[in-house]
């Protein structure tokens, strides 16, 4: 039988986790063994849970007590069930996104690079991309296109932001990821991908650029697949370390795509490894 606790106002201190506090505090940076994360909607928590994240509480309106909502808190009966009517929680942000249940979350430990490639034969490196809704897609586009892992540097926006998360429709529990730590991101941390075999593409507008459906990259055992920041792209430093840059052929004198755009077109072509 689950934990079922009903909430009739707002202000209720227990649903400070789903209305009040801001992705910094859940994040929790100075405790970050304390931190958690919100997931939207039964399937993308039923995704969450089948990846091992472990739930804290949960949200849900009454009337979706039962269902797929049901069969989820059936996995979870010790954990705290807030339910509320409909006119309680429209008062939050964004509640008609969740298809009527939210999940607090607790964030697991960030595994080493080195542990999430180890297999990997195509990852891909995110440098500086702060929009959480392109990390959320391009997630979901990794997560369906043959990508092994997702490595981001320092100041990319996290994964497990609201908004990426939904985005990603829980892609983001499916596909292996991780931070370079600051500081060693493209000095020390490419180094380290070359010492583990990977050669690296950098998605970019260059003259000299390889197309993307150059053979030679398909042919190689380990790719990572580099791309940058959505409005300055790849910094200098990031385009000269690489082994590759590469370009998307386009037309109608269009110049660029969309980060999360691009990175479709460049995982179904490179994930399409040979061998």
């Amino acid at each position: 039988m689950a934990n079922i606790i009903e909430i009739t106002d707002f202000s209720a201190p227990e649903l400070d986790i789903y209305a009040r506090l801001t992705e910094n505090q859940l994040l929790n940076r100075h405790e970050p063994e304390k931190g958690m994360f919100i997931a939207e909607s039964p399937k993308v928590i039923e995704r969450a849970l089948d990846a091992g994240y472990v739930p804290a509480s949960f949200l849900a309106e009454k009337k979706h007590l039962k269902g797929l909502t049901g069969e989820i808190l059936e996995r979870c009966k010790d954990v705290p069930v807030y339910t509320a009517e409909f006119d309680v929680l429209t008062q939050l942000t964004g509640y008609n996104l969740t298809r009527g249940m939210l999940c607090a979350m607790y964030r697991p430990p960030l595994l080493p690079p080195d542990l999430i490639c180890r297999d990997a034969r195509r990852i891909v490196i995110l440098e500086n991309v702060v929009n959480p809704t392109n990390v959320g897609a391009i997630f979901r586009c990794a997560a369906a296109l043959n990508m092994d892992a997702v490595i981001l540097t320092s100041d990319c926006s996290n994964p497990l932001y609201r908004r990426a998360v939904r985005v990603s429709m829980g892609t983001v529990f499916q596909i292996p990821w991780t931070f370079f730590e600051r500081g060693t991101w493209p000095g020390a941390a490419m180094k380290r991908l070359q010492e583990m075999g990977f050669k690296t593409a950098a998605m970019a507008l260059k003259e000299n650029s390889l197309s993307v459906d150059d053979p030679r990259l398909a042919a190689e055992e380990k790719l990572a697949v580099v791309l940058g920041a959505e409005g300055d792209g790849l910094a200098p430093d990031t385009l000269s370390d690489c082994d590759y840059t590469v370009k998307i052929p386009m037309s109608h004198g269009v110049d660029s795509l969309n980060v999360a755009a691009a990175s479709a077109v460049a995982f179904w072509q490179l994930g399409r490894r040979e061998g």
